[in-house]
C-alpha cells in the first residue's frame, strides 16, 4: 500500500512538474512565435524596400557617370576654346602689330616729307629712305588722279616738275591724316579684340573652374554611392537570408508545438487512466475485507523475510560497495539497513540504472554535439580565414592597382602637358618661319623686280635692242568712265618698264596730260658719251643679283612647303596622341574611382570578416572548455558506468532471486 501511495504520488507530481514545463514550452511557442512574425513582416518590409533603393541608387550612380563625363566633355570643349582664342589673338595681334608698324613707319615718313618741304629741302628728301618709303605708300593710298600724278611727279624728281610745295604739302598732310585714322581704328579694333578676348578667356575660366569642381564632387560622390550600393546589397543578402531562416524556423516551431500539444494530450490521456489504476488498486488492497484475508494467508511473511534477506544483503552489498559514487552508496547503506525491504532496494538500483543510462546517453549526445560543433566551427574559421586571406590578397592588388593608376595617371598629364607645350612651340616657331618666309619672298621679289627695273633702264638707255617696252594698259569700265568725264589716265609701268606696288612708275608728261603750258626748258648740257663698258658690267652684276635671288626664293619656298608638311603631320600625330592620351586617362580616371570604391569595400569586409572570426574562435574556446573534459574522459566513464550498471543488475538479480527464494519458503509453509 505505500509504494501503491508513493507511486502515486510520484505520478501526481511528476504530472505537475511536466505541466509546469508544457506550459513554459507553449509560452515559448507564442511568444516566439509573436516575434518570428514580427521579424518576418519586418523583412518582407524591409527586402522590397532594399531593392527599390538599390535600384535607385544604381540609376543615380549611372546618371553622375553620365554628368561627369558629360562635364569632362564640357571642360575639354572649354579649354580648346581657350587655346583657339589664344591662338587667334596671337594672330590678330601679330596682324596688328604689323599694320600699325607699317602705319608708323609711312605716317613717319609722311611726316618727314612735310618737315623737309617746309623747310625747303625737297631734293635732299627724295634721296632718303624715308622717301622710297612714300614712294610706296603713293601707290597703295587712293588719292586723286590729278593729286597722285603730282605726287608721283615730286617723289620721282621729274625735270617736268614744277615745284608746287604747298599742294604736296597739302596731299601729303591729307594722307598723314588718313593714315592716322587707320592707326587709331586699327588700334581701337586691337583693344577691343584684347578686351573680348580678356572677358572670353575669364567666362572660359570660370566655366573650367565650375566643371572641375563638378568633376570632383560627381566623382566622390559616385565612389560614395558605389560603397554605399554594396552596403545596401549586403544588408539586402543578410536581410533575405534571415527571412529565409525566420520562416523555415517558424515554420518548424508551429509543427513542433503542434507536435507537443498533440503528445500533451496524450500523456494527460495515459496519466489519468494510470491515476485511475492505482486508484482502483488502492481501493481494493486497502478494503477491510482484504486486510482480514492477507492477516489469514500470510502470517509469518515479515519473520521469514527477516530470515532470509541478511546472506542476500551480503551478497548484493559485495556487489555494489567500493563505486565512490554518492548515489551507489546511498543504495548499499539502503541495503545494509534493516529497516527498508528489498522491493525498495531493487526500485533505487532501477532508479539508479536508468539514471547511469540517461547520463550515459546525455555524454553520448554530448559527444555527438561537440563534434559536430566542433568540424561546424573549424570549418567556418578555415573559411574565414581564408576569406581575410583573400580579402588581404585583394587589398593589396587594389593599393598596387590605384598606386600604378596614379603613377599612370600622373605621367599621362605631364606627357599631355608637355604634348600642349611643344605644340604651342612648334606652332609659334612654324608661325615665325612662315612670317620670315612670307617677308622674304615680298623683299626678294621687290629686290628682283627693281633690279629688272634698272637692267633694262639701263638698256633703254645703253642698249635700245634690250629694251623692253612697259605692255599696254587695258581700259576698264572705270577708266572709260573717266575718259569720258575728260580725265586723264596714270600711266603704269609693267615688270619689265617699272615695279607695280613698290611706288617706282615712269614719269609721264604730267603737265601735258593737265593741259597746262609746260615751263621754258633750262639750258642744256653739252653732249654725253655714253659709258657703254662700264654698264655692261653693271648690268652683268644685276644678271648674277637677279640669278642668286631666283636660286634662293627656290630654296625658301622648297623649304616652306617641306616644313608646312612637317607642321601638319605633327599636328595630326599629336592631335591623334592628345586624344589617345586623353581617352587613356579618362578610362584610368574612372578605373582609379572604381579601384578606390574596391579598396574600401574589401577593407570594411576584412574588417566585418576578422570580427567574424574573432567571435568564431571565442566559440571554439568556449567548445574547448565544455567540450575537451568529456572527450578526454568519455571511453573511462563510459566503461566505469557500464561496470556500476552491470554490478547493479547483478545486486537486482541477487536481491530478486532471494524474493522469489522467500515467495516459496511462504507457500511451503502455508501448506504445511
Amino acid at each position: 500500500m505505500n509504494m501503491l501511495q508513493a507511486l502515486q504520488k510520484k505520478v501526481e507530481a511528476e504530472g505537475e512538474k511536466e505541466q509546469v514545463l508544457f506550459d513554459k514550452y507553449m509560452c515559448y511557442c507564442k511568444t516566439s512565435g509573436g516575434d518570428l512574425t514580427a521579424s518576418i513582416n519586418a523583412a518582407d518590409t524591409k527586402v522590397p524596400q532594399l531593392a527599390s533603393d538599390i535600384k535607385e541608387a544604381e540609376a543615380k550612380n549611372a546618371q553622375l557617370k553620365e554628368d561627369l563625363k558629360q562635364h569632362q566633355v564640357d571642360r575639354s570643349a572649354a579649354k580648346q576654346a581657350v587655346a583657339d582664342a589664344t591662338a587667334l589673338r596671337e594672330k590678330e595681334a601679330a596682324e596688328y602689330a604689323k599694320e600699325s608698324s607699317e602705319l608708323k613707319a609711312n605716317i613717319a615718313a609722311v611726316n618727314g616729307a612735310v618737315k623737309a618741304l617746309e623747310k625747303g629741302m625737297a631734293g635732299g628728301f627724295l634721296q632718303t629712305r624715308s622717301a622710297d618709303t612714300l614712294r610706296k605708300v603713293a601707290e597703295k593710298m587712293d588719292l586723286d588722279v590729278e593729286d597722285k600724278q603730282t605726287l608721283n611727279a615730286f617723289l620721282q624728281g621729274s625735270s617736268e616738275y614744277a615745284p608746287q610745295s604747298g599742294q604736296i604739302t597739302g596731299i601729303l598732310k591729307t594722307m598723314s591724316d588718313e593714315m592716322n585714322k587707320d592707326l587709331s581704328e586699327a588700334t581701337s579694333a586691337e583693344e577691343a579684340a584684347i578686351k573680348a578676348f580678356n572677358e572670353l578667356v575669364a567666362a572660359k575660366t570660370k566655366e573650367i573652374n565650375a566643371l572641375t569642381h563638378a568633376i570632383e564632387t560627381k566623382m566622390s560622390r559616385t565612389g560614395e554611392l558605389s560603397v554605399e550600393i554594396v552596403q545596401m546589397k549586403n544588408d539586402l543578402t543578410d536581410t533575405e537570408e534571415a527571412l529565409i531562416q525566420d520562416q523555415a524556423f517558424l515554420k518548424d516551431m508551429e509543427k513542433n508545438c503542434a507536435t507537443k500539444a498533440d503528445e500533451w494530450a496524450e500523456i494527460q490521456k495515459n496519466r489519468q487512466a494510470e491515476m485511475v489504476a492505482l486508484a482502483d488498486t488502492i481501493k481494493v488492497l486497502n478494503d477491510d475485507d482484504a486486510l482480514e484475508l492477507f492477516k489469514k494467508a500470510l502470517p509469518g511473511a515479515s519473520f521469514m523475510q527477516v530470515e532470509a534477506s541478511s546472506d542476500v544483503r551480503q551478497r548484493a552489498l559485495a556487489l555494489i560497495q567500493n563505486s565512490g559514487r554518492p548515489q551507489l552508496d546511498f543504495i548499499a547503506m539502503a541495503i545494509r539497513g534493516k529497516k527498508i525491504g528489498f522491493d525498495k532496494v531493487i526500485k533505487m538500483i532501477d532508479e539508479m540504472v536508468v539514471t547511469l543510462k540517461k547520463e550515459q546517453l546525455d555524454d553520448d549526445h554530448k559527444k555527438e554535439y561537440c563534434a559536430k560543433q566542433f568540424d561546424q566551427a573549424d570549418d567556418k574559421k578555415k573559411g574565414l580565414e581564408r576569406a581575410v586571406s583573400d580579402l588581404e590578397t585583394a587589398i593589396e592588388e587594389a593599393k598596387d592597382s590605384i598606386s600604378t593608376l596614379k603613377s599612370e595617371i600622373k605621367d599621362l598629364e605631364a606627357g599631355i602637358k608637355a604634348l600642349d607645350k611643344s605644340v604651342a612651340e612648334a606652332t609659334e616657331q612654324r608661325k615665325e618661319e612662315h612670317e620670315d618666309f612670307t617677308e622674304l619672298m615680298a623683299q626678294d621679289s621687290a629686290a628682283k623686280e627693281l633690279l629688272n627695273f634698272a637692267k633694262n633702264r639701263l638698256n633703254k638707255f645703253y642698249n635700245p635692242a634690250l629694251y623692253k617696252a612697259p605692255p599696254k594698259r587695258e581700259l576698264t569700265d572705270e577708266d572709260r568712265a573717266t575718259l569720258a568725264a575728260g580725265g586723264t589716265l596714270a600711266p603704269t609701268e609693267g615688270p619689265s618698264g617699272g615695279i607695280a606696288g613698290t611706288g617706282i612708275t615712269v614719269l609721264a608728261d604730267v603737265r601735258a596730260h593737265n593741259g597746262a603750258t609746260p615751263p621754258p626748258p633750262p639750258e642744256a648740257p653739252g653732249p654725253y658719251k655714253k659709258k657703254g663698258q662700264e654698264s655692261n658690267g653693271v648690268i652683268a652684276m644685276i644678271d648674277l643679283l637677279v640669278k642668286d635671288l631666283d636660286k634662293e626664293m627656290t630654296v625658301a619656298k622648297t623649304e616652306e612647303k617641306d616644313s608646312q608638311a612637317d607642321y601638319e603631320q605633327l599636328m595630326k600625330d599629336s592631335a591623334s596622341k592628345r586624344a589617345e592620351d586623353s581617352k587613356s586617362l579618362t578610362e584610368k580616371s574612372s578605373t582609379l574611382a572604381d579601384q578606390q570604391s574596391s579598396l574600401e569595400t574589401h577593407t570594411e569586409d576584412k574588417a566585418s570578416t576578422n570580427q567574424e572570426l574573432g567571435a568564431t574562435v571565442q566559440y571554439i574556446n568556449s567548445l574547448h572548455a565544455e567540450c575537451d573534459w568529456l572527450l578526454q574522459y568519455f571511453d573511462v566513464r563510459k566503461e566505469a558506468r557500464d561496470s556500476e550498471i552491470d554490478a547493479l543488475g547483478k545486486a537486482k538479480a541477487v536481491l530478486s532471486g532471494a524474493d522469489f527464494s522467500l515467495m516459496q519458503r511462504i507457500s511451503l509453509h502455508s501448506r504445511v
